[in-house]
């Protein structure tokens, strides 16, 4: 997450699982990669549907950012995020950067 350091932003996985399931998931990133993000638990998938992310029951791998106010101003499903996290902080900062703009 070194990629991310220059943004004033806060950081969350979001996930429709159940706390003690982000738990496991969180403990398993911070083992791996020495450590992880907050979960935020969205068992109803309203931030999930918000974000454009939702996918039947479950919700699609990728990313999205909100403003201030509470809007998704940018979001993009991909599956291979974390492989291509270069390509991932790239595409974030370049939309980042957009709002200020």
């Amino acid at each position: 997450m070194d990629k991310f350091e220059d943004l004033d932003a806060n950081m969350y996985i979001v996930s429709n699982d159940q706390p003690e399931q982000q738990l496991e998931l969180y403990q398993a990133l911070e083992e791996k990669m020495g450590h992880s993000l907050p979960f935020v638990s969205d068992p109803e998938m309203e931030l999930i549907e918000r974000a454009d992310m939702k996918n039947g029951e479950s919700a699609y791998r990728g990313y999205a950012l909100m403003n201030e106010k509470g809007n998704i101003v940018f979001n993009k499903v991909n599956d291979h995020w974390g492989e291509e996290i270069d390509k991932t902080a790239e595409d974030i900062k370049k939309e980042y950067e957009g709002l200020s703009k």
